[in-house]
């Protein structure tokens, strides 16, 4: 089998304040393969979301390793860790984190434009038409739905070609019916580019889409699996 895109090593997080200590993860590890998708599930306040920043290298863990394409994030500093971010990340949240200053296209030209592209016009607009949005480079994010901004995230996430995807509860500020036309969107561009998925949810149903679920529960790894029941 090739080497893990994703490698997860005793992963512990602590934090301290005047009432003590809490541990928010312990101890997990597992790995990721090129091309594979993975739903992390789990209560509200399990964890999911400190681990995804974790494996984004945004935090920085009391004890354990994330390896990311063999690199090991915490051996790098603040500045290097953030340089392999752009590289091979993208990033969808839930509240879609666009600039509400800049259109849709310079909203998605703007990770290009950062990486040196000179093609940052013409791609981001090729990435705003894959994803629907072609009649709407000129607008700003005040002038689109909801459904409209989240795709908005997915073409800037996918127009640098990630090798990995970090999803954080993408269609939990979305209707059901929103939710599901976006997450259908996401699984189609992840299957085209070849990218790996780490997506963060709590609705099952999304995360059955996926290759293999990770439960999280008080902060401990209790089961990976292709299903999980709740």
């Amino acid at each position: 089998m090739n080497s893990p895109i994703i490698a997860v090593e005793h992963l512990t997080k602590r934090v301290s304040d005047a009432t003590g200590t809490l541990t928010i993860l312990h101890d997990i590890s597992f790995t990721l393969q090129a091309r594979e998708s993975v739903a992390i599930v789990g209560a509200s306040g399990s964890g999911k979301s400190t681990l995804l920043g974790l494996l984004a290298g945004l935090d920085v863990p009391t004890e354990g390793t994330v390896r990311l394409g063999g690199e090991d994030l915490f051996v790098l500093d603040e500045d290097a860790r953030a340089a392999l971010r752009a590289r091979q990340l993208g990033f969808v949240f839930q509240s879609f984190q666009l600039l509400s200053n800049r259109t849709a296209l310079e909203n998605v030209m703007l990770p290009l434009e950062l990486a040196g592209r000179r093609d940052a016009r013409a791609a981001a607009a090729d990435m705003l038409q894959r994803v629907g949005l072609g009649q709407r480079l000129g607008h700003y994010p005040k002038l689109l739905s909801g459904g409209e901004q989240q795709r908005v995230a997915l073409a800037r996430a996918f127009v640098v070609q990630p090798k990995v995807l970090l999803a954080d509860e993408p269609t939990g500020s979305l209707d059901h019916a929103t939710g599901e036309t976006v997450m259908q969107l996401m699984f189609e561009l992840n299957r085209e580019r070849g990218t790996t998925l780490v997506l963060v949810t709590h609705d099952r149903s999304i995360a059955a889409r996926c290759d293999r679920q990770l439960l999280i529960d008080a902060g401990r790894l209790v089961a990976q699996g292709e299903t999980l029941q709740a």
